[in-house]
């Protein structure tokens, strides 16, 4: 890192002769959620579980949807994946006479794998999969989904992980820039030399997009308006606003039961100038999701200090 008032020339972009990001110095962002959706559809749609053994029949359906954030941060040509997804896929089994071939029963069903996220790529995602049909054929197919068809959704999940953290779509982009520096090194050399004398006074430039700095959001400004975060993971309710004291707030993530929300509260004071304290509390969250996962306060609490607070954190403290 530069001395401050020496200038680095790594951290200077829009001041440079050619503009470039030399050898992706700075951090360099890819919105990958559109290329997730499309490749773990492509990768989990219609795949046929089982063709008949046991006279049983089960395939998937159509991935009906995915939701969430992912993205690609590339920074000195390091590949960083950011992304914590949730799909829904149906599936459909059929049930045969043995003897005849007859139908005995047709079902359809649900898979549902409420958390792909980079923190847990070491780990398999819990997948949750249920039957409409809750009788002893219905209960046999759903078994036989778990058997079958678990381990192949989990080696299919498994793909995807792996292509984003070789850079998902901006593999091709960075393997292009790797060849074009290299091609263009004596050019890149000149042009840093011309940067450094124009521009030595100037301090190292820091800070990064915080983790789903690209999702949709929207809020209102009044109370009682409404919120939405994250791609719509989050949403709720303003209760009470103080300008530059307090915000009080109707809180839930999508993946908990209809109606339950909890509350959240954001108390601001600054004790001298230029230095705010932030104190958060949020009450009322559930013990369990809609689907009977256990981890609701362990995954809030993480997500307000991983994706919120360090995120600050890390653009407005770096280096100090």
């Amino acid at each position: 890192m530069a001395k401050y008032g020496e200038g680095d020339k790594r951290w200077i972009v829009e001041d440079r002769a050619d503009g470039a990001n030399v050898h992706n110095w700075h951090w360099a962002e890819t919105d990958c959620l559109d290329w997730s959706r499309t490749l773990l559809t492509n990768l989990l749609s219609n795949l046929n579980v089982l063709d008949g053994e046991s006279d049983l029949f089960i395939s998937t359906k159509t991935v009906s949807s995915v939701s969430g954030e992912a993205y690609v941060n590339v920074r000195k040509g390091k590949v960083i994946p950011g992304y914590e997804i949730s799909l829904s896929l149906p599936w459909e089994g059929e049930a045969r006479d043995p003897a005849t071939g007859a139908t005995l029963l047709k079902v359809e069903g649900a898979i549902e794998i409420p958390y792909i996220a980079d923190e847990n790529h070491d780990e398999d995602p819990e997948v949750k999969v249920t039957v409409k049909d809750d009788g002893p054929i219905g209960r046999t197919l759903k078994d036989a989904f778990l058997k079958k068809g678990k381990p192949l959704i989990l080696e299919k999940v498994r793909v995807f992980v792996e292509a984003m953290a070789k850079g998902g779509p901006a593999k091709g982009e960075l393997e292009a820039k790797k060849k074009k520096n290299t091609n263009s090194t004596n050019s890149i050399n000149s042009a840093e030399e011309e940067t450094k004398k124009s521009a030595a006074a100037a301090p190292p430039r820091r800070g990064r997009r915080g983790r789903r700095g690209r999702s949709n959001a929207r809020i209102s400004k009044e109370v009682r308006g409404e919120f939405s975060l994250f791609d719509g993971a989050v949403t709720g309710m303003n209760q009470e606003l103080q300008e530059g004291k307090l915000i009080v707030q109707k809180w839930r993530f999508s993946n908990w039961a209809d109606g339950i929300h909890s509350t959240v509260r954001i108390a601001l004071d600054e004790p001298e100038s230029g230095f705010t304290v932030v104190k958060l509390t949020q009450t009322g969250v559930p013990e369990e999701d809609r689907y009977g996962n256990s981890t609701v306060v362990e995954n809030t609490e993480r997500g307000w200090r991983d994706l919120i607070f360090n995120k600050i954190r890390a653009v407005f403290g770096f280096g100090i």
